[in-house]
């Protein structure tokens, strides 16, 4: 098989040596045969043309890569688990009313004026900017372990950005990245998780890639920076849980463990969110090892084993990310 590829291959070069070693042949047959006549023509070209040096210089035919993602059966169970996961996700969170707290149809005022409080004090901004006398807006004033759960989910969620748009598999969902991820700020893996599932859909091979919006492009080349700003948030908020609004007698970090049972026992919110940390530890490992290939060469076995961790996986992608090729 190779030696007919190789020989359909060769080039003019080739061609034309072996018609000059025939012609160079025929004629030192032909003076042979003035100097001894008695050697047969055709059994001396014979021997000759069998001794002649054929080099091909064609280079062989590259075969194209084909990348093999799995078995196919795996991948679609992986994608009815998805989107089962989904509609347990929102039937169970929103709409039924056995979890703790009240489902969407059925929001309390005080659930309504928490999440008010809650968004109010994104990021910890508002009550740090009060801390140094900036008063613009005063900060709501919220038990510290549910702003610090809720900053604590949200930060992380931050970080999905970067990792998002330097997923290899991004562009088989059709949809807006920026949109999603904007989305997922506000409602986590309720878009996160059909995201997962599409990314497994069969590739496109006709679709044409998609450059980064000019958000993707910020959060892909300041993936450094996010990680540092979202490693930070989640830090602060732990800090904040135990340790925060201590001029405001929450009580000693016996009181606020037990303040956090009682809440993800009664507000749908909090119990919302140990969902999203369950399933953010879940996804987290799965992105990264699927892109391992976007991290620095020298730092591929050290993300490889972090991924793992919850939060830092994330953090050391994001720092270790190779910013000299576009994923």
């Amino acid at each position: 098989m190779t030696m007919a590829s190789s020989a359909l291959l060769c080039n003019n070069v080739c061609t034309r040596f072996w018609v000059s070693s025939l012609s160079q042949t025929r004629y030192q047959m032909q003076l042979h045969q003035r100097r001894r006549p008695s050697v047969n023509f055709h059994t001396q070209h014979n021997a000759s043309l069998r001794f002649a040096p054929l080099v091909c210089r064609a280079s062989p035919r590259e075969e194209k890569e084909v990348v093999v993602e799995g078995d196919d059966g795996m991948r679609r169970l992986l994608q009815i688990l998805l989107w089962g996961a989904e509609g347990i996700y929102i039937f169970w969170l929103f709409l039924l009313p056995y979890a703790p707290g009240d489902p969407v149809w059925a929001i309390s005022s005080y659930t309504i004026n928490s999440l008010i409080g809650l968004s109010l004090n994104f990021f910890f901004i508002l009550p740090l900017m009060n801390s140094v006398g900036i008063h613009l807006i005063e900060s709501p004033v919220l038990h510290p372990m549910s702003e610090g759960l809720f900053n604590f989910v949200i930060g992380w969620t931050f970080m999905f950005a970067p990792l998002l748009f330097t997923d290899y598999k991004r562009d088989r969902y059709k949809g807006s990245l920026d949109v999603l991820w904007g989305f997922q700020m506000f409602l986590t893996n309720t878009f996160l998780i059909p995201y997962m599932a599409i990314r497994l859909n069969d590739e496109d091979a006709e679709y044409i890639p998609r450059k980064p919006s000019q958000l993707g492009s910020v959060m892909i080349h300041g993936a450094p920076i996010v990680g540092l700003i979202g490693g930070a948030i989640c830090l602060i908020s732990a800090l904040w849980a135990f340790f925060g609004r201590q001029d405001s007698n929450f009580g000693s970090i016996a009181d606020r463990l037990e303040f956090l049972v009682s809440y993800l026992g009664s507000e749908r919110l909090a119990y919302a969110f140990i969902w999203d940390i369950c399933l953010y530890i879940i996804f987290q490992p799965w992105l990264i090892g699927d892109n391992l290939q976007n991290v620095q060469k020298s730092k591929v076995s050290f993300v490889r084993y972090l991924r793992f961790v919850p939060v830092i996986g994330l953090i050391a992608y994001l720092l270790f990310l190779n910013l000299d090729e576009e994923p």
